[in-house]
C-alpha cells in the first residue's frame, strides 16, 4: 500500500508542476514539458526536492535551460518568498553568533537540506524579468565570501516596480524574509 501512496503523490506532484508549467509559458519559451517530466521521473532525488519546494510554498517552475550544463533551471516562483522558509538568518555562523532571540534556523542550511541552491543576485534579477516577485517580502541571495567575511549578507526584493539588492547583518532575520531556491534538473 505505501508504494501506491507514493506513486499517487508523485502523480499529483507532476500534475501540479505540469499545470503551472502550462499556465506560465513566458517563463520557459521553447522548453517542452515532456523533456522536463522525463528528467524529473528519472531522478527520484530531484523529484523529492521539487516536492519539498512545493510543500514549503515555493510554487516551483522551470525558468530556463542551461545548455552548458545540460539542465533545466527550476526556481521558486511563488509571488512572495515561500511561507515555510521565512524568519531565518543567513547561515550557521550567523545563527551561532546570535546570543538570544535565535531564529529557527538559517537560509543556507535549509536550502542545503532541501537540495537547492540560494538564488544568486543575477538569478534573482532574471526571475524579476519574468514577473513581479517579493513585492511584500524579501529573499536572501547567495552572498560573496568577501561580504560574508565582514559579517554581512545580501537580500533582494521588488519595490516601486524594480528589483533591489540590499545588505544586512547575516544574523538578522525578519518574518517577511526567506529564501528562494534553484534546482538544476
Amino acid at each position: 500500500m505505501p508504494a501506491k501512496k507514493g506513486a499517487t503523490e508523485k502523480t499529483r506532484l507532476l500534475e501540479t508542476l505540469k499545470t503551472r508549467f502550462e499556465a506560465h509559458p513566458e517563463r520557459h519559451p521553447g522548453i517542452a514539458w515532456d523533456r522536463v517530466a522525463e528528467r524529473l521521473e528519472a531522478d527520484a532525488g530531484k523529484l523529492r526536492t521539487v516536492g519539498e519546494m512545493e510543500r514549503t510554498g515555493g510554487e516551483p517552475d522551470v525558468v530556463g535551460y542551461d545548455a552548458d550544463a545540460d539542465c533545466f533551471l527550476v526556481v521558486d516562483c511563488s509571488a512572495e518568498t515561500p511561507k515555510d522558509r521565512r524568519s531565518l538568518c543567513y547561515d550557521r555562523a550567523a545563527l551561532d553568533a546570535r546570543k538570544e532571540h535565535k531564529p529557527r534556523g538559517s537560509a543556507v542550511e535549509h536550502a542545503s537540506a532541501m537540495g537547492v541552491e540560494l538564488l544568486s543576485e543575477a538569478g534573482y534579477r532574471q526571475l524579476q524579468e519574468l514577473g513581479e516577485f517579493d513585492t511584500k517580502t524579501s529573499s536572501w541571495v547567495a552572498t560573496p565570501a568577501d561580504v560574508r567575511d565582514l559579517g554581512g549578507a545580501l537580500f533582494c526584493d521588488r519595490r516601486y516596480g524594480k528589483g533591489f539588492l540590499y545588505h544586512n547583518g547575516a544574523q538578522s532575520y525578519y518574518a517577511a524574509r526567506g529564501f528562494r531556491g534553484l534546482l538544476r534538473v
